[in-house]
Protein backbone atom coordinates (compact mmCIF):
# COMPACT_ATOMS: atom_id res chain seq x y z
CA UNK A 1 0.00 0.00 0.00
CA UNK A 2 1.11 3.50 -0.53
CA UNK A 3 -1.24 6.21 0.34
CA UNK A 4 -1.11 10.42 0.76
CA UNK A 5 -3.43 11.84 3.74
CA UNK A 6 -4.90 14.73 2.84
CA UNK A 7 -7.30 15.35 5.52
CA UNK A 8 -7.71 18.89 5.64
CA UNK A 9 -11.55 17.99 6.01
CA UNK A 10 -12.73 19.74 2.81
CA UNK A 11 -15.34 18.88 0.36
CA UNK A 12 -13.76 16.80 -2.73
CA UNK A 13 -15.24 18.62 -5.72
CA UNK A 14 -14.72 14.93 -7.98
CA UNK A 15 -18.50 12.84 -7.08
CA UNK A 16 -17.77 9.69 -5.83
CA UNK A 17 -20.14 8.06 -8.48
CA UNK A 18 -17.38 9.46 -11.13
CA UNK A 19 -14.72 7.50 -9.31
CA UNK A 20 -16.72 3.97 -10.22
CA UNK A 21 -17.87 5.07 -13.79
CA UNK A 22 -14.86 6.63 -14.99
CA UNK A 23 -12.51 3.37 -13.33
CA UNK A 24 -15.67 0.90 -14.97
CA UNK A 25 -14.73 2.97 -18.49
CA UNK A 26 -11.31 2.10 -18.19
CA UNK A 27 -11.91 -1.30 -16.99
CA UNK A 28 -14.06 -1.78 -20.26
CA UNK A 29 -11.67 -0.36 -22.51
CA UNK A 30 -8.75 -3.27 -21.56
CA UNK A 31 -10.74 -6.12 -20.69
CA UNK A 32 -13.38 -7.20 -23.23
CA UNK A 33 -14.77 -9.25 -19.96
CA UNK A 34 -15.75 -7.04 -17.53
CA UNK A 35 -19.46 -6.27 -17.39
CA UNK A 36 -21.97 -3.94 -16.09
CA UNK A 37 -25.40 -3.90 -14.67
CA UNK A 38 -27.41 -0.98 -13.31
CA UNK A 39 -31.36 -1.15 -11.96
CA UNK A 40 -32.78 1.98 -13.31
CA UNK A 41 -30.07 3.95 -11.73
CA UNK A 42 -27.67 4.86 -14.39
CA UNK A 43 -28.60 8.53 -14.44
CA UNK A 44 -27.43 8.72 -10.77
CA UNK A 45 -24.06 7.26 -10.80
CA UNK A 46 -23.14 8.59 -14.38
CA UNK A 47 -22.39 5.36 -15.85
CA UNK A 48 -25.24 6.23 -19.19
CA UNK A 49 -22.03 6.26 -21.24
CA UNK A 50 -21.48 2.44 -20.42
CA UNK A 51 -24.83 1.48 -21.57
CA UNK A 52 -24.23 3.16 -24.72
CA UNK A 53 -20.37 2.55 -25.65
CA UNK A 54 -20.80 -1.15 -24.78
CA UNK A 55 -24.65 -2.43 -25.44
CA UNK A 56 -23.16 -5.80 -25.49
CA UNK A 57 -21.56 -5.57 -21.77
CA UNK A 58 -23.64 -2.79 -19.90
CA UNK A 59 -26.97 -3.45 -19.59
CA UNK A 60 -30.24 -1.69 -17.85
CA UNK A 61 -32.01 -4.23 -15.58
CA UNK A 62 -34.61 -1.98 -14.56
CA UNK A 63 -36.40 -1.29 -10.82
CA UNK A 64 -35.33 -5.40 -10.42
CA UNK A 65 -32.49 -6.03 -8.30
CA UNK A 66 -33.29 -9.59 -8.15
CA UNK A 67 -33.59 -10.07 -11.35
CA UNK A 68 -30.25 -8.00 -11.84
CA UNK A 69 -28.52 -10.37 -9.61
CA UNK A 70 -29.18 -13.59 -11.36
CA UNK A 71 -28.31 -11.90 -15.03
CA UNK A 72 -25.04 -11.34 -13.06
CA UNK A 73 -24.84 -14.47 -11.77
CA UNK A 74 -25.32 -15.84 -15.02
CA UNK A 75 -22.40 -13.55 -16.85
CA UNK A 76 -20.30 -14.40 -14.37
CA UNK A 77 -21.04 -18.22 -14.96
CA UNK A 78 -19.77 -17.62 -18.57
CA UNK A 79 -16.83 -16.06 -17.34
CA UNK A 80 -17.30 -12.70 -17.47
CA UNK A 81 -16.08 -9.88 -14.73
CA UNK A 82 -19.57 -8.56 -13.51
CA UNK A 83 -20.22 -5.43 -11.58
CA UNK A 84 -23.96 -4.32 -10.48
CA UNK A 85 -24.89 -1.21 -8.84
CA UNK A 86 -28.20 0.22 -7.31
CA UNK A 87 -28.86 2.40 -4.37
CA UNK A 88 -27.51 0.68 -0.78
CA UNK A 89 -30.47 -0.21 0.24
CA UNK A 90 -32.01 -2.35 -2.76
CA UNK A 91 -28.44 -3.85 -3.74
CA UNK A 92 -28.70 -5.53 -0.64
CA UNK A 93 -32.20 -6.16 0.89
CA UNK A 94 -33.93 -6.56 -2.48
CA UNK A 95 -30.90 -8.93 -4.06
CA UNK A 96 -29.96 -10.74 -0.69
CA UNK A 97 -31.38 -14.50 -1.70
CA UNK A 98 -30.38 -14.36 -5.58
CA UNK A 99 -26.77 -12.73 -4.56
CA UNK A 100 -26.71 -15.78 -1.97
CA UNK A 101 -27.80 -18.61 -4.13
CA UNK A 102 -27.26 -18.22 -7.52
CA UNK A 103 -23.97 -16.28 -6.84
CA UNK A 104 -22.22 -16.78 -3.78
CA UNK A 105 -23.75 -20.44 -2.66
CA UNK A 106 -23.05 -20.86 -6.52
CA UNK A 107 -18.90 -20.20 -6.03
CA UNK A 108 -19.47 -17.31 -8.57
CA UNK A 109 -17.90 -13.49 -8.79
CA UNK A 110 -20.32 -10.75 -8.25
CA UNK A 111 -19.13 -7.31 -7.22
CA UNK A 112 -22.52 -5.46 -6.07
CA UNK A 113 -22.17 -1.85 -5.69
CA UNK A 114 -24.33 -0.17 -3.37
CA UNK A 115 -24.42 3.86 -3.24
CA UNK A 116 -25.59 6.39 -0.81
CA UNK A 117 -24.39 4.55 2.28
CA UNK A 118 -26.13 5.44 5.35
CA UNK A 119 -27.22 8.69 6.13
CA UNK A 120 -25.96 9.53 2.98
CA UNK A 121 -29.33 8.95 1.48
CA UNK A 122 -30.47 11.74 3.50
CA UNK A 123 -33.80 13.35 1.54
CA UNK A 124 -34.79 9.62 -0.08
CA UNK A 125 -35.37 8.95 3.79
CA UNK A 126 -36.16 5.78 5.79
CA UNK A 127 -36.98 3.55 2.96
CA UNK A 128 -33.41 4.39 1.00
CA UNK A 129 -31.09 4.35 3.82
CA UNK A 130 -28.97 1.87 3.95
CA UNK A 131 -28.19 0.88 7.65
CA UNK A 132 -27.88 -3.10 8.02
CA UNK A 133 -26.34 -3.51 4.35
CA UNK A 134 -23.40 -4.67 5.14
CA UNK A 135 -24.18 -6.67 7.53
CA UNK A 136 -26.48 -8.76 5.16
CA UNK A 137 -22.83 -9.54 3.08
CA UNK A 138 -20.92 -9.89 6.00
CA UNK A 139 -23.23 -13.01 6.88
CA UNK A 140 -22.06 -14.85 3.30
CA UNK A 141 -19.46 -16.77 3.47
CA UNK A 142 -16.18 -15.60 1.65
CA UNK A 143 -18.02 -12.92 0.62
CA UNK A 144 -15.80 -8.86 0.89
CA UNK A 145 -16.95 -6.02 2.19
CA UNK A 146 -15.81 -2.81 1.57
CA UNK A 147 -17.03 0.61 2.70
CA UNK A 148 -14.55 3.32 1.40
CA UNK A 149 -13.72 6.88 2.54
CA UNK A 150 -13.81 8.78 -0.72
CA UNK A 151 -12.87 9.15 -4.51
CA UNK A 152 -9.61 7.98 -4.77
CA UNK A 153 -9.92 5.13 -2.37
CA UNK A 154 -13.02 3.81 -4.56
CA UNK A 155 -11.59 4.31 -7.39
CA UNK A 156 -8.95 2.10 -6.21
CA UNK A 157 -10.72 -0.06 -4.66
CA UNK A 158 -13.08 -0.20 -7.95
CA UNK A 159 -9.75 -1.41 -10.16
CA UNK A 160 -8.83 -3.93 -7.25
CA UNK A 161 -12.24 -5.69 -7.46
CA UNK A 162 -11.92 -6.65 -11.41
CA UNK A 163 -9.58 -9.20 -10.20
CA UNK A 164 -11.10 -10.67 -6.69
CA UNK A 165 -12.56 -13.86 -6.94
CA UNK A 166 -16.04 -14.43 -5.08
CA UNK A 167 -19.08 -12.02 -4.10
CA UNK A 168 -18.08 -8.30 -3.09
CA UNK A 169 -19.77 -5.47 -1.75
CA UNK A 170 -19.34 -1.74 -1.73
CA UNK A 171 -21.20 0.38 -0.34
CA UNK A 172 -20.02 4.20 -0.92
CA UNK A 173 -21.19 7.69 -0.46
CA UNK A 174 -22.50 8.93 -4.25
CA UNK A 175 -21.67 12.88 -4.27
CA UNK A 176 -20.96 15.55 -1.34
CA UNK A 177 -17.61 13.66 -0.37
CA UNK A 178 -14.53 14.96 2.21
CA UNK A 179 -11.41 14.47 0.81
CA UNK A 180 -9.16 12.29 2.78
CA UNK A 181 -6.76 10.60 0.06
CA UNK A 182 -4.15 12.09 -2.47
CA UNK A 183 -5.11 10.94 -5.78
CA UNK A 184 -3.11 7.46 -6.67
CA UNK A 185 -3.06 6.14 -2.94
CA UNK A 186 -2.75 2.54 -3.21
CA UNK A 187 -4.95 0.02 -1.11
CA UNK A 188 -4.67 -3.59 -0.40
CA UNK A 189 -8.03 -5.07 -0.26
CA UNK A 190 -8.01 -6.83 3.68
CA UNK A 191 -5.31 -4.54 4.94
CA UNK A 192 -6.29 -1.27 7.36
CA UNK A 193 -4.42 1.81 7.14
CA UNK A 194 -3.06 3.37 9.94
CA UNK A 195 -3.09 7.14 10.26
CA UNK A 196 -1.90 8.80 13.00
CA UNK A 197 -0.30 6.39 15.97
CA UNK A 198 2.26 7.05 18.10
CA UNK A 199 4.02 5.41 21.28
CA UNK A 200 1.81 6.88 23.65
CA UNK A 201 -1.38 6.38 22.16
CA UNK A 202 -4.29 5.57 25.13
CA UNK A 203 -7.23 4.40 22.81
CA UNK A 204 -7.11 3.15 18.62
CA UNK A 205 -10.14 4.45 17.01
CA UNK A 206 -11.22 2.70 13.94
CA UNK A 207 -13.39 4.20 11.50
CA UNK A 208 -13.93 3.91 7.92
CA UNK A 209 -16.20 5.67 5.13
CA UNK A 210 -18.47 8.43 6.10
CA UNK A 211 -16.75 8.46 9.52
CA UNK A 212 -13.51 8.44 9.10
CA UNK A 213 -13.01 12.42 8.38
CA UNK A 214 -14.68 12.37 11.82
CA UNK A 215 -12.16 9.91 13.15
CA UNK A 216 -9.69 12.16 12.08
CA UNK A 217 -11.31 15.64 13.57
CA UNK A 218 -11.82 14.03 16.97
CA UNK A 219 -7.86 12.70 17.04
CA UNK A 220 -7.40 17.21 16.17
CA UNK A 221 -9.58 17.64 19.22
CA UNK A 222 -8.16 15.19 21.67
CA UNK A 223 -4.36 16.01 20.88
CA UNK A 224 -5.14 19.56 21.98
CA UNK A 225 -6.35 18.36 24.98
CA UNK A 226 -2.94 16.21 25.29
CA UNK A 227 -4.65 12.90 24.75
CA UNK A 228 -3.18 10.63 22.41
CA UNK A 229 -4.98 8.09 19.81
CA UNK A 230 -4.13 5.54 17.27
CA UNK A 231 -6.52 6.72 14.02
CA UNK A 232 -7.22 3.42 11.79
CA UNK A 233 -8.97 3.43 8.31
CA UNK A 234 -10.59 0.00 8.43
CA UNK A 235 -12.03 0.26 4.97
CA UNK A 236 -12.36 -3.51 4.66
CA UNK A 237 -15.20 -4.99 7.04
CA UNK A 238 -14.78 -8.38 5.51
CA UNK A 239 -11.86 -9.73 5.67
CA UNK A 240 -11.35 -8.04 8.83
CA UNK A 241 -7.02 -7.03 9.42
CA UNK A 242 -7.50 -8.92 12.58
CA UNK A 243 -3.98 -8.35 13.29
CA UNK A 244 -4.14 -4.88 13.11
CA UNK A 245 -7.09 -5.06 15.74
CA UNK A 246 -5.16 -7.45 17.71
CA UNK A 247 -1.94 -5.25 17.82
CA UNK A 248 -4.07 -1.70 17.93
CA UNK A 249 -6.05 -3.25 21.04
CA UNK A 250 -2.59 -4.56 22.88
CA UNK A 251 -0.58 -1.23 22.51
CA UNK A 252 -3.02 1.05 23.56
CA UNK A 253 -5.44 -0.98 25.99
CA UNK A 254 -8.99 0.68 24.37
CA UNK A 255 -11.08 0.60 21.30
CA UNK A 256 -13.32 2.79 19.78
CA UNK A 257 -14.97 1.92 16.56
CA UNK A 258 -17.37 4.40 14.23
CA UNK A 259 -19.12 3.44 11.47
CA UNK A 260 -22.18 4.98 8.98
CA UNK A 261 -24.13 1.90 9.74
CA UNK A 262 -26.03 0.05 12.84
CA UNK A 263 -23.62 -0.47 15.17
CA UNK A 264 -25.12 -3.99 16.04
CA UNK A 265 -24.68 -5.66 13.11
CA UNK A 266 -21.36 -4.00 11.30
CA UNK A 267 -17.43 -2.78 11.84
CA UNK A 268 -17.83 -2.55 15.74
CA UNK A 269 -19.47 -5.81 15.94
CA UNK A 270 -16.68 -7.77 13.75
CA UNK A 271 -14.15 -5.56 15.57
CA UNK A 272 -15.82 -7.06 19.15
CA UNK A 273 -15.77 -10.47 17.50
CA UNK A 274 -11.85 -10.06 17.05
CA UNK A 275 -11.04 -8.46 20.59
CA UNK A 276 -13.54 -11.37 22.04
CA UNK A 277 -11.43 -14.10 20.22
CA UNK A 278 -7.91 -12.66 20.44
CA UNK A 279 -7.32 -9.97 22.90
CA UNK A 280 -10.53 -8.93 24.97
CA UNK A 281 -10.23 -4.98 25.52
CA UNK A 282 -12.83 -2.28 26.51
CA UNK A 283 -14.62 -1.14 23.22
CA UNK A 284 -17.09 1.33 22.65
CA UNK A 285 -19.60 1.72 19.50
CA UNK A 286 -20.02 5.12 17.63
CA UNK A 287 -22.97 4.50 14.80
CA UNK A 288 -26.60 4.06 14.47
CA UNK A 289 -27.50 2.75 17.91
CA UNK A 290 -30.69 0.17 16.20
CA UNK A 291 -32.51 2.95 14.82
CA UNK A 292 -33.96 2.75 11.54
CA UNK A 293 -33.65 5.53 8.57
CA UNK A 294 -35.63 8.79 8.54
CA UNK A 295 -35.55 11.70 5.95
CA UNK A 296 -33.50 14.85 6.37
CA UNK A 297 -30.28 16.68 5.26
CA UNK A 298 -27.77 14.71 6.15
CA UNK A 299 -25.74 17.10 8.49
CA UNK A 300 -29.27 17.16 10.65
CA UNK A 301 -28.87 13.29 10.08
CA UNK A 302 -24.86 12.93 11.53
CA UNK A 303 -26.36 15.00 14.41
CA UNK A 304 -29.63 12.64 15.05
CA UNK A 305 -27.43 9.54 15.11
CA UNK A 306 -24.45 10.57 16.91
CA UNK A 307 -21.91 10.21 13.75
CA UNK A 308 -19.90 13.10 14.98
CA UNK A 309 -16.34 13.68 16.38
CA UNK A 310 -17.94 14.69 19.31
CA UNK A 311 -19.49 11.45 19.97
CA UNK A 312 -16.26 9.77 18.84
CA UNK A 313 -14.23 11.89 21.60
CA UNK A 314 -17.04 11.25 23.72
CA UNK A 315 -16.33 7.28 23.40
CA UNK A 316 -12.78 7.62 23.60
CA UNK A 317 -13.49 9.38 27.07
CA UNK A 318 -15.85 6.64 28.41
CA UNK A 319 -13.68 3.66 27.22
CA UNK A 320 -10.38 5.07 28.83
CA UNK A 321 -12.65 5.28 31.99
CA UNK A 322 -13.18 1.56 31.75
CA UNK A 323 -9.58 0.77 31.14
Amino acid sequence: MSIELIGRHEKDSRACRDAVAGNLEKLMDSDPTVCYIDCDLAGCINTKKLIAKYPDRAFEAGIAEANAAGIAAGLAATGKKVFMHSFGTFASRRCYDQIYMSAAYAGLSVRVLGSDAGVTAAYNGGTHMPLEDAAMYMSIPGATVLDPADFDQLAALTNALAEREGVSYTRFIRKGVIRVYGEGSEFEIGKGVVLHESDKDVCAVIASGLMLDEALKAWEALAAEGIAVRVIDMFTWKPLDEDLVEKAARETGAIVTAENHNVTCGLGSAVANCLARKCPTPQEFVGVQDRFGQVGPQDFLMDEYGLRAANIVAAVKKVLGRK
